[in-house]
């Protein structure tokens, strides 16, 4: 049986998980022209980096320097950049 802090640290795992796949997935099928034209790097940029972000931030703890790098790629990604290619359409 899982204890409650084991369970918990599961859950946030799932849920970070869900997240850079959400974004993975959000980067990959906008139009590359948006992000050039938002003025933000490249889409396959974008997606390279969020995809290293997956990896990583599956591959060791979220709590170790790269772990938290990947988490904080995935974060200004929805933060910055995803809001800038909403509002071109």
């Amino acid at each position: 049986m899982l204890g409650v802090s084991t369970l918990f640290w599961r859950l946030v795992w799932l849920a970070v998980l869900g997240v850079q796949v959400y974004a993975l997935v959000d980067a990959a099928v906008r139009p590359a022209a948006a992000y050039v034209a938002a003025n933000r790097w490249t889409k396959p940029a974008w997606v390279t980096v969020l995809a290293v972000s997956l990896v990583i931030g599956q591959a060791v703890s979220f709590f170790s320097f790269f772990g938290l790098a990947a988490l904080i790629a995935t974060i200004v990604y929805f933060v910055d950049v995803r809001p800038a290619l909403q509002r071109l359409g």
